[in-house]
């Protein structure tokens, strides 16, 4: 079939190679100069199955509420009058049960899981290269309420048969050194040993690249304006260039896609979620981090790239706001600063920002819609890094009418 994906972010990409290799002709049309320009840039580069799982948890509104005055806190509201805003937040407290956590928890777990085995799979298959590191992840506590946390965490983990160990602070120190410099105490650490970490952006140029010489194409500097319907059924999109006929279309928009597919009365329960992140050149190796660092105090990630050093964190509620304030900013640097002193040369790290497309509930949606030719693969919130392969390929399978390889 002739098929075009909307967006060229790691969802996009990951669909249009999968899609390619299952022999039809893709055409991937991004509104950006390349690919992975927008969430996929600059995120923390953790290929983490082990953490995957719902923002909207028991507790979460509360502790929402006590990070309002804060303005550097983990989780930042910013009251709009954006009715989209207020919606999105009913359904995520709705979503903030025991039950509803636990299962959400586990379809995010399966697919985060197949996916990085389809990432693996993939790695094996072409050989991409993308800064990877399959050092693993480490997740440490500052507190004892956080060490308690972890404990708690970790009784999941083996409920659901995934490798993970629970540390001292002195075994957390063996598995990443730099942190014997630290200027923080640690409670102790939770290691999950089989996740990985990647350039996301990176990742997305290589296997653009491999799709490409598959004979996919990418049309960059194509704004969609629309999708075309007719008689029930999808015919393609309309750009400033022109029509693109399509047999097939796949919407890959991450936070865009709503505006997207209101006008065919597809609703998508996504909104906004801004993150940010710092880049640094990494002047000390040996006080930098192995691999990858979770601070479950800050909820910042903290990762290395081949000789750069990445940091990311926040969550910020407050639409598609450009702005970077600047609390936001020094609290990210100063607790990566805290935490890896030596790591690199701070002053002259490059900051990002970007918008996670969260559903309230935590899953990604891929699924067709009432169009039987009409398909997405949105909604996949801080975990498109670690998720983009295996939903590539679930859509893959939707669109030739298989079975759900994760079922």
């Amino acid at each position: 079939m002739r098929i075009v994906v909307i967006g060229a972010g790691v969802v996009g990409v990951t669909s249009a190679w999968y899609l390619t290799r299952d022999g039809h002709e893709v055409t991937v049309l991004e509104a950006r100069d390349g690919v992975a320009r927008e969430t996929s840039f600059g995120n923390a580069g953790g290929v983490c199955p082990g953490f995957a799982g719902p923002w909207a948890a028991p507790g979460m509104p509360l502790k929402a509420l006590k990070w309002m005055a804060k303005e550097s806190a983990p989780l930042k509201l910013r009251p709009r009058l954006d009715p989209a805003q207020w919606r999105w937040l009913a359904h995520f407290v709705a979503n903030c049960t025991s039950d509803r956590f636990a299962r959400n928890k586990a379809r995010m777990q399966a697919v985060a899981h197949f996916s990085k085995a389809c990432l693996v799979e993939l790695r094996e298959e072409t050989g991409i290269a993308y800064d990877h590191g399959t050092g693993g992840v480490l997740q440490i506590f500052a507190t004892q309420e956080e060490a308690e946390g972890g404990a708690r965490s970790a009784k999941v983990l083996a409920d659901l048969g995934i490798e993970h160990r629970l540390l001292s602070p002195d075994e957390a120190i063996a598995v990443e050194p730099a942190l014997a410099r630290s200027r923080e105490t640690l409670t102790g650490a939770l290691q999950l040993p089989t996740d990985e970490v990647g350039d996301c952006h990176l990742f997305c140029r290589e296997l653009a690249r491999l799709a490409e010489a598959r004979g996919c194409r990418f049309r960059f500097g194509t704004k969609v304006r629309r999708i075309r319907a007719d008689a029930g059924r999808v015919t393609g999109v309309e750009t400033p260039l022109g029509p693109v006929d399509a047999d097939a279309v796949v919407v890959a928009t991450g936070p865009w896609a709503p505006k997207l597919l209101d006008p065919l009365g597809i609703r998508v329960p996504i909104y906004p979620v801004k993150g940010y992140s710092l880049t640094a050149a990494i002047t000390d190796p040996d006080g930098a981090p192995r691999s990858s660092v979770m601070d479950e105090h800050s909820k910042v990630m903290i990762t290395r790239l081949g000789n750069r050093l990445r940091a990311a964190g926040v969550a910020e509620l407050a639409g598609f706001d450009p702005a970077m304030p600047k609390p936001a900013l020094d609290g990210l640097r100063d607790r990566v600063a805290a935490l890896f002193p030596d790591a690199a040369d701070f002053g002259t790290a490059e900051y990002w920002h970007g918008f996670r497309p969260m559903t309230p509930d935590g899953p990604s949606r891929v699924e067709v819609t009432r169009y039987p030719n009409l398909f997405l693969n949105v909604g996949h919130g801080s975990n498109g890094w670690t998720q983009a392969c295996g939903t590539g390929r679930i859509l893959t399978e939707l669109v030739a009418e298989r079975p759900n390889p994760v079922l």
